[in-house]
C-alpha cells in the first residue's frame, strides 16, 4: 500500500492531508533520496505502523539500502537527542547546557549518505519532536551547505502533512 493509498482511508474532514500528501511526493524541489528519506524518518518518527510500512514501500525502489538506514537512523537519533536537547534548552538552570551530553551520536558524522540530506531528515523529525535546539542546529549546517530555504521549508512541510496523516488514522483506529 502507498502513502496515498493510506491518505485516502482517512475521513472527509482530512481531505486536505490526502491533497497535500499527494502534492508533496509530486514536488520536484526535493530530490528522490531527500523526499522519500524525509517521507521515511517522519513516519518513523510518528511511530504508526501502517504508514511506516507505506512509506518504506513507498520508498524502497526510490532509496538505496543505505539511505533507507540513514532515514530511519534519522528518527531514532532524534527520537534521543530531541527529547535531551529541548529538556537543555527548556530547563531553568542553565548549568545543564554547560555539561557534556554523554550520549552517543556517531551516525551524525557518518550516516552513510549525503550529510545535507541526513540532516534535512534530521531537522524534519525534529520539527515533529518540537525540539528548537535542534531545529536551529540542523537548519545551521543546512544552511553551511548551501541548502535553500525552500528545501528545507519543504521538508518541513512533508513533516507536518506525515505527522498529521498517522495522528489522523491512530484517532480513527
Amino acid at each position: 500500500m502507498s502513502v496515498n493509498d493510506l491518505a485516502r482511508t482517512l475521513p472527509d474532514y482530512a481531505k486536505d492531508l490526502r491533497l497535500n500528501i499527494s502534492s508533496l511526493l509530486q514536488e520536484q524541489g526535493l530530490t528522490d533520496q531527500q523526499k522519500y528519506g524525509t517521507l521515511v524518518a517522519c513516519a518513523h518518527a510518528v511511530g504508526y505502523g501502517p504508514l511506516i510500512a507505506a512509506a518504506e514501500a513507498e520508498a524502497k525502489d526510490k532509496l538505496s539500502e543505505a539511505a533507507m538506514n540513514a532515514a530511519k537512523a534519522a528518527a531514532a537519533i532524534m527520537a534521543m537527542n530531541n527529547i535531551y536537547y529541548r529538556f537543555v534548552h527548556l530547563a531553568s538552570n542553565k548549568e545543564y547546557g554547560t555539561l557534556p551530553a554523554r550520549l552517543r551520536m556517531n551516525v551524525i558524522g557518518a550516516p552513510g549518505i549525503e550529510k545535507a540530506d541526513f540532516e534535512l531528515m534530521s531537522l524534519a523529525v525534529s520539527a515533529i519532536n518540537g525540539c528548537g535546539m535542534c531545529i536551529d542546529a540542523h537548519e545551521k549546517v543546512l544552511r553551511d551547505h548551501g541548502v535553500s530555504s525552500q528545501t528545507i521549508q519543504t521538508s518541513v512541510r512533508l513533516a507536518s502533512v506525515v505527522h498529521a496523516i498517522g495522528k489522523s488514522l491512530q484517532a480513527i483506529g
